[in-house]
């Protein structure tokens, strides 16, 4: 094995200690390998740290997956399990085993107690992950769980399964799974209803795929639908009336698009308006702008699909549905009107966090991917992990050919078909590997047409992936597919394939990030594998049109019928890859300032909530009056000069259904005076409510539902609003604003705004709520 200088000088002291350890391991008997665990929780609490037991632990655990599993981890695999418990990422390629690497450091950190967790890109991987590594850490007496629900199950998880789950000393997950489960703990109405518990240290699987890939977009959990629109439809029949540059135009990146003077005059005709900026007109200006951007600048088969009705969202890099998952603020519904598939309830987002704040909350995180490294400077710069290239157990085999460019998208699949068929041909194994699912099922149609069997592996059959998967290094196979990283599955040789060149990747477009090649050309040479890959390009496919600066034109570079030459087109991709990749680091930068504008929001609110339902800030009424003397604050600041109907608007509302007699000898212009009735209407509500429950217990409840209720409403308030207004502020860009100044100056008012929500729904909740007996005799609050 031969070990690059990093790895060789941090961690190859630590790789031979494990190995003189193996023999003693080795000749224990079952009894006595397993008793190792109890022993080491004996010296962790006796003072040890989790690296003085390394050496020791990962030789118990490599000896036990051997006994267990009958797979005895390589070196390398060894080494790899060093670098994720120093907590950075290893960088192991396709075929290598990170699954297996995996239990060494999950072993070690688990046996503090303070937990340790890996998630996978999808469920498919991490109940497989789960089912075939647990039989070996419950051998060795930790519990282990699979916090992924059975979608064939009619019932939900309860918290109490959830807890048990979370409980384990090493859990399994998806990243998704991970954080939906966080955001609904922190919307939990009781102690009882919470089931996280705080967890030390976490491997992310496809780390590049969660962190970068999956972070320009937050996990945003919606609920409290709004009143459905009608404009959706209209607006989206009008939108198809227009012609670019016309009516419409885009930016240079076709990244925007607005209407022209022209297609305003156009949508106040058709909508028979004097003005479409009328403020009147805001929610008619709203929907045009969503069916604009619906029509133009999403893109069917790349963006999201239609299936079965419905419209899902796609992941660009991988290919994959991202289940669960809608766009926000009327997008999603206008995609539906434009596909003409019923449309959805248009729903408030209720919570929502980036998947890096999400991970940040670790105190150590660690990672595996097959192409961390050409991303490390971002990974150092956002999260502070370094990155180590473990070495393949096995020469890489592979060949990689040189890329091929061509002028036009016929030239270059003319060529694609080509090889094709010149390698189906001699019964090598091919993985067409394409940008998106509508250039996947263009590839297919020509298969089709050759007489060339094949499978497609895309959004449309994800259902038969590891079917798929399992023939792709078949003798003859050929299968389509959007990039694969992430799907945790390698590609076997089958019989005789060795023998004739191994699988054969041919890229049909350079993808839109560097770490996106390398990871399909690794679906190639696993463990030392014969393989081939080839990747193909032109100057109309969309990493060029989307992203050259050199705005290109076939034309200009074709006069005279002198096509360029490879050298320069190869600059031309590798200059388009490099804008697209730096693009990406920018947009989730821009993501993570967004969403670091409301951590800070977050983390006060969600440590408000936690510490009323655990009880460690007691509610008591005097605590409660402070809070509503200042809704009566403002109040009587924002109804300026006060009039008699706003008072009594305001008593109906919020305090009682019963208007007191001394309303009418009250001085409005007294606003002290004012503030005592109205302090006085409150008092006797509360003295009510006193004198009907006299358990103190029971009111303690109703003050934690009453407060609890008011916080969610107005912490629900604004991540909605602020999930709208990251809409608007990122289409000023256009106007050369500086789009985080506004994003962070109106988060701040905003925040200030919903306080004083919190305290005006807090009078409301607390006044004007009243208790009845359910048919078993309970008390049940009823909130207005």
């Amino acid at each position: 094995m031969r070990l690059n200088q990093p790895v060789r000088r941090k961690y190859v002291t630590i790789l031979k200690q494990i190995n003189h350890l193996a023999k003693e391991m080795a000749d224990l008997s079952d009894g006595k390998l397993q008793a190792k665990t109890a022993q080491f929780k004996e010296r962790l609490v006796a003072g040890e740290s989790l690296d003085d037991i390394l050496p020791e632990a990962f030789a118990v655990v490599r000896e036990a997956d051997k006994r267990v599993l009958g797979y005895y981890p390589y070196d390398v695999q060894v080494l790899g399990g060093i670098v994720l418990h120093q907590g950075e990422i290893a960088e192991m390629k396709t075929g290598e085993g990170k699954t297996l690497t995996a239990t060494l450091p999950l072993y070690l950190n688990a046996l503090n107690g303070a937990g340790a967790m890996i998630v996978t890109t999808n469920d498919y991987l991490s109940k497989r992950d789960y089912e075939e590594m647990s039989p070996v850490f419950q051998w060795l007496g930790l519990s282990v769980s699979n916090a992924i629900e059975d979608t064939g199950k009619d019932n939900k998880l309860t918290a109490l399964e959830k807890r048990a789950i979370y409980d384990a000393d090493i859990i399994y997950t998806t990243h998704a799974g991970y954080g939906f489960d966080y955001l609904f703990e922190n919307l939990a109405a009781s102690k009882d209803d919470q089931y996280l518990r705080n967890i030390d240290y976490v491997i992310i699987d496809e780390i590049d795929e969660v962190l970068l890939d999956g972070a320009q977009t937050p996990l945003v959990i919606s609920g409290m639908p709004r009143v459905q629109s009608n404009l959706y439809i209209i607006t989206d029949q009008f939108i198809r009336t227009l012609d670019e540059n016309i009516d419409y135009q885009f930016d240079e990146d076709r990244d925007n698009v607005w209407l022209t003077k022209k297609g305003i005059r156009a949508c106040e005709r058709y909508f028979k308006i004097d003005n479409l900026f009328d403020p009147k007109n805001i929610e008619l200006n709203r929907h045009v702008f969503l069916a604009l951007r619906a029509n133009f600048l999403y893109e069917k088969n790349r963006n999201y699909i239609v299936s079965k009705g419905e419209v899902k969202l796609l992941n660009e890099q991988t290919g994959r549905i991202m289940e669960g998952t809608k766009l926000q603020s009327g997008y999603h519904q206008a995609l539906e009107a434009k596909e003409e598939v019923e449309l959805t309830a248009n729903q408030r987002a209720m919570a929502s966090i980036t998947y890096q704040n999400l991970f940040k909350r670790f105190p150590k995180i660690a990672g595996m991917s097959g192409t961390a490294k050409v991303a490390e400077a971002e990974f150092q710069e956002t999260y502070g992990l370094n990155v180590t290239v473990v070495p393949t157990n096995k020469p890489v085999a592979r060949i990689d050919e040189p890329d091929q460019f061509f002028m036009t998208l016929e030239e270059k699949v003319t060529a694609v078909i080509d090889l094709v068929n010149s390698v189906h041909a001699t019964g090598q194994p091919i993985l067409l590997a394409t940008g998106s699912v509508g250039m996947s099922k263009l590839y297919s149609d020509i298969l089709l047409s050759i007489g060339i069997p094949h499978n497609v592996l895309n959004a449309y059959n994800l259902p038969k992936e590891a079917m798929i998967i399992k023939e792709a290094g078949q003798l003859g196979a050929v299968t389509i597919g959007t990039s694969i990283a992430g799907r945790g599955t390698d590609i076997k040789l089958g019989n005789k394939v060795k023998e004739i060149g191994g699988l054969y990747v041919i890229g049909t477009e350079r993808m839109e990030s560097k770490r996106i090649d390398l990871q399909l050309r690794g679906r190639s040479g696993r463990q030392g594998d014969p393989g081939k890959s080839k990747f193909f390009g032109s100057l109309e496919d969309q990493l060029i049109t989307k992203w050259s600066e050199q705005q290109l034109s076939i034309d200009k570079y074709n006069q005279g019928n002198r096509p360029l030459s490879q050298k320069k087109l190869i600059r031309i991709f590798d200059l388009a890859q490099d804008a697209s990749d730096s693009a990406g680091r920018s947009n989730r930068h821009m993501s993570m300032e967004f969403d670091e504008s409301l951590r800070i929001q977050r983390e006060i609110i969600y440590q408000d909530r936690s510490q009323i339902i655990n009880g460690d800030r007691k509610l008591s009424f005097e605590m409660i009056r402070t809070k509503v003397d200042e809704a009566f604050d403002i109040f009587l600041r924002n109804n300026y000069p006060l009039t008699k109907e706003r008072l009594k608007r305001y008593i109906f509302d919020h305090l009682s259904y019963q208007l007191p007699e001394e309303i009418n000898q009250v001085d409005l212009k007294n606003l002290d005076e004012v503030k005592q009735l109205l302090h006085q209407i409150f008092a006797d509500q509360l003295h009510t409510k006193q004198l009907e429950i006299t358990d103190p217990d029971l009111l303690e409840v109703f003050l934690q539902k009453a407060v609890l209720k008011s916080i969610d409403e107005g912490w629900i308030e604004q991540v909605d609003y602020m999930e709208q207004y990251k809409k608007i502020v990122t289409s000023r860009q256009v106007a050369q604003r500086n789009v985080m100044t506004e994003y962070e100056k109106e988060a701040t008012r905003a925040f200030k705004r919903m306080r004083e929500n919190i305290y005006t729904n807090m009078v409301k909740h607390l006044a004007l709520s009243y208790f009845e007996r359910n048919q078993k005799g309970e008390w049940i609050i009823q909130f207005s």
